[in-house]
């Protein structure tokens, strides 16, 4: 009866626990690119609970998600989370303006064409957006999600994070 209990909760988790494999050495290995098109060791993020979310302008449940995001980076930013959005386009200006227009009030950086490759070493095989990584103080994926999250998944993944 436990087991049955655990694999219902499981199932009914808002986003899907880290598989112990997965790593987050990848993402903090990776150098990429501020909207004014600077280089940025995303080293420079280890040791912060961090909600990574992975973008682009084209995809509409992204757009959806984006103002979610928002919220979380405003109500929570003083526990400590950082939200950084990840976008998979090569043009910072175009992207820029995008979030301008959307009241982005995140760190935005640009993949260029690493984006398929580092979603995929973070988990995400189908290469798929949005698609966003939970990482703790420790630098461990504590979840995970393919699609847009909703805001009380959004809540419960800072929880986590914050742990």
């Amino acid at each position: 009866m436990k087991v049955l209990v655990a694999v219902l909760l499981a199932c009914a988790s808002p986003f899907a626990a880290a598989a112990g494999n997965l790593s987050s050495a990848p993402l903090f290995a990776a150098t990429l690119f501020d909207l004014d098109n600077k280089a940025v060791a995303f080293a420079g993020y280890k040791g912060k609970p961090l909600i990574v979310n992975f973008w682009a302008r084209w995809c509409g449940p992204c757009r959806v998600e984006i103002p979610e995001l928002v919220d979380i980076q405003t109500r929570h930013k003083a526990r400590g989370i950082e939200v950084i959005g990840v976008n998979l386009e090569s043009d910072a200006p175009p992207v820029r303006d995008f979030a301008k227009a959307y009241d982005v009030n995140y760190t935005v950086l640009l993949t260029r064409d690493k984006g398929i490759a580092l979603m995929q070493a973070l988990g995400n095989g189908k290469a798929g957006l949005p698609f966003t990584v939970v990482i703790n103080r420790q630098g461990e994926i504590v979840a995970s999600k393919l699609g847009a999250m909703t805001k009380v998944e959004l809540e419960t993944a800072t929880d986590a994070a914050l742990k």
